[in-house]
């Protein structure tokens, strides 16, 4: 068998490692631990731009990039530059043609006198009358033609208009005039073909034919398709006949009349960024030059046409420039266009939109603005929201973004991290108990085998002691001979976390310590004490238990009430479930009990808090006491209302409290959590 090889172009490398997102998940995490949401921290990490990548820019940058170059074009732009230019050349013709009627004038009277000085030499009374004849016309004819230029209109548009049939009698003049009619054709139709200009440089019948067969051409093809009966065939037949009109290459129709209907809207825009006086000025030269070049209804049919396929476009929207310098029509519209393009541009690269994705920013559009590394950076930046998804650590849940079970373990490892490395090592241990056991890891010690037991039988030992015994090989084993592994016994804890959710931690600016101390806490318990059953529960006007992987996403809530009553009654369902565990109840709260739970299972808020809502909750805490649960309460702020609270429960409970800074809220817990569990 014969076997071929070449390269692999039919997508990404199939056989390519994984990107490594890790660092990017880490930079997403700092956020989150800091308190934003994922898809806050996702789009910053996207705006700042990739972690241990300095050269390639994040969208901040490109949208920088972005602004400069609209402000550039603002600023360099003036959009009267054809009319003004057309202003000159008609008054330079108008003046060229003054010249010559005023020369003309001089030159008849120099005539007139020679008339009659040949009159009187040879005939007086028939060279009088002849002389007089022909000035006579003459004069007549200037004074008509000076008359018809002193009253011109001062509107351009009107005036070339009226001029069209004139027969100049100044060469030079005809050829001004000619000047600005091959100016007016060019630039009118740049602004609606990009590239027209050139095409014109040289004035040609026969270069106007085919631009009016190519807009008829062009007007049928589209008519077909409306109907359904258009084919690729047939713009591929279209774009070999004319497609040196055309210098952007679309490939095919749709392509074609989106680079056709942005710049005909461009080109609306600009007329409607005018003057009153400018825009009717030059919309008439508009009118006056298509007439004049036989495309005024190809062009309408034209336009009509592009807006009612694209009516999504800024068709007639003014925009602000306030360049010095003038621009010809063409270019004014194609700065326009980019302008409208960069806009677009612009907002898909906020992403601050509902549902907002790299995938929304139009490759093309980044090139056409930013050039081909900008288009780079953004394959880069794709890259990274792609495999964050793909590898399992970012999901989209009904438009909304949310980490997954295996991201909020990371981060939670990332945050145990942090915990640990702000504690003294003397600090740090776990909790075991030193007698033999099934669980845990091994002490490093042996000991006798009792009846029951199911620790791993060491072997060397074991044989060692037969050896001692029987003094020889073969070893024979008896009972006493056997030792097996000590491993640590581990006490099983149920352990419940109440994390105040309250608009007030977030006025505080305690959240994200009390998001980043709950986080540290179930990667603690996960890694070190799988077999503890662990539930954090958030309370705010009424109270929740959070899942693991609810809390890397979690937010404060924006209402009145700290319903600690609700929390106790749901941390105390947990330990009931759990008889045989030791319980650790643990409480995190800036303020004291303002909310409790009603018979009928609606909340009720007062402010100061009621006797009611304080006598109900202190029953909660009673009943922790009764079920021997410590309760220990991690104060995050220090007014009276919340000591006096907090002392009442120490008292009733036992427990301690903790007056516990937002940046050594984690610390705090985690330590005294394993110390509890050291203890039992």
């Amino acid at each position: 068998m014969s076997y071929f090889y070449r390269d692999y172009h039919d997508g990404p490398d199939p056989l390519a490692p994984p990107y490594d997102v890790r660092a990017a998940l880490d930079e997403m995490g700092d956020a989150v631990l800091s308190g934003s949401t994922p898809l806050d921290a996702l789009r910053d990490l996207l705006r700042r731009g990739l972690p241990g990548a300095p050269d390639r820019r994040g969208l901040e940058d490109l949208l920088r990039q972005v602004r400069r170059r609209r402000r550039e074009l603002r600023e360099g732009t003036r959009l009267d530059g054809t009319l003004e230019r057309a202003r000159a050349l008609l008054d330079k013709a108008i003046g060229q043609e003054r010249a010559e009627l005023q020369g003309e004038s001089e030159g008849r009277g120099e005539s007139e006198g020679r008339g009659e000085a040949e009159g009187r030499g040879e005939s007086e009374g028939r060279g009088e009358a002849e002389g007089r004849g022909e000035s006579g016309d003459s004069a007549d004819d200037a004074r008509f033609r000076e008359a018809m230029l002193d009253a011109l209109p001062s509107d351009t548009a009107r005036a070339v208009r009226e001029l069209a049939g004139y027969d100049w009698r100044s060469a030079s003049a005809r050829r001004t005039f000619e000047e600005l009619r091959d100016l007016l054709r060019r630039e009118v139709l740049d602004s609606r073909f990009r590239g027209m200009r050139d095409a014109l440089a040289n004035p040609d019948p026969a270069a106007m034919e085919q631009v009016r067969q190519m807009m008829s051409d062009l007007n049928d093809m589209l008519d077909r398709d409306a109907r359904g009966e258009h084919t690729q065939d047939d713009f591929d037949q279209f774009m070999r006949k004319y497609g040196d009109m055309f210098p952007e290459n679309p490939r095919n129709l749709d392509e074609l009349v989106d680079q056709l209907a942005r710049r005909a809207a461009a080109a609306q825009r600009l007329l409607a960024s005018l003057t009153p006086e400018q825009r009717e000025e030059l919309a008439g030269l508009i009118d006056h030059t298509l007439e004049q070049a036989g495309l005024a209804e190809q062009m309408s049919r034209l336009g009509d046409a592009l807006h009612a396929r694209r009516p999504d476009l800024a068709w007639g929207t003014p925009e602000r420039v306030s360049g010095e310098r003038p621009t010809e029509m063409g270019d004014a519209v194609t700065a326009l266009q980019e302008l409208a393009d960069l806009g677009d541009l612009e907002s898909a690269l906020r992403q601050d939109y509902p549902g907002a994705r790299l995938d929304d920013v139009d490759e093309e559009a980044v090139r056409r603005a930013l050039g081909r590394s900008a288009v780079d950076d953004l394959v880069s930046l794709r890259q990274v929201e792609r495999e964050l998804e793909a590898q399992g650590y970012l999901r989209r849940n009904r438009g909304k973004l949310e980490l997954t079970p295996k991201a909020v373990r990371r981060l939670g490892e990332t945050a145990l991290r942090r915990v640990f490395s702000s504690l003294e090592s003397g600090r740090r241990g776990d909790h075991d108990q030193r007698d033999a056991g099934t669980a845990g890891e091994p002490t490093g010690s042996t000991r006798q085998w009792r009846f029951g037991d199911e620790q791993p039988i060491d072997v060397v030992r074991t044989v060692v002691n037969g050896v001692r015994r029987g003094g020889g090989a073969p070893v024979a084993l008896s009972v006493d001979d056997f030792e097996v592994v000590e491993t640590e016994r581990r006490s099983a804890a149920a352990v419940c976390l109440l994390v105040d959710l309250s608009y007030s931690m977030a006025l505080r600016g305690t959240w994200a310590a009390a998001k980043q101390t709950a986080l540290a806490l179930q990667a603690l318990a996960a890694s070190k004490f799988p077999q503890d059953a662990v539930q954090i529960i958030g309370f705010s006007n009424y109270a929740r238990v959070l899942r693991p992987d609810e809390l890397a996403g979690l937010e404060w809530d924006m209402v009145q009430g700290t319903n600690l009553h609700h929390a106790l009654l749901i941390a105390g369902r947990h330990l009931d479930r759990h008889p045989d565990f030791e319980p650790v109840v643990l409480v995190v709260t800036d303020g004291e009990p303002t909310a409790h739970l009603m018979r009928n299972g609606a909340p009720r808020f007062e402010w100061p808090p009621s006797q009611e809502t304080l006598t109900l909750t202190l029953a909660e805490v009673d009943k922790m006491t009764r079920r021997r649960a410590t309760i220990n309460v991690f104060m995050l702020a220090a007014d009276d209302r919340l000591r006096e609270f907090v002392d009442e429960v120490a008292r009733r409970n036992g427990g301690r409290v903790f007056s516990a800074g937002a940046d050594r809220l984690g610390e705090y817990v985690v330590s005294d959590f394993l110390r509890a569990r050291r203890t039992r």
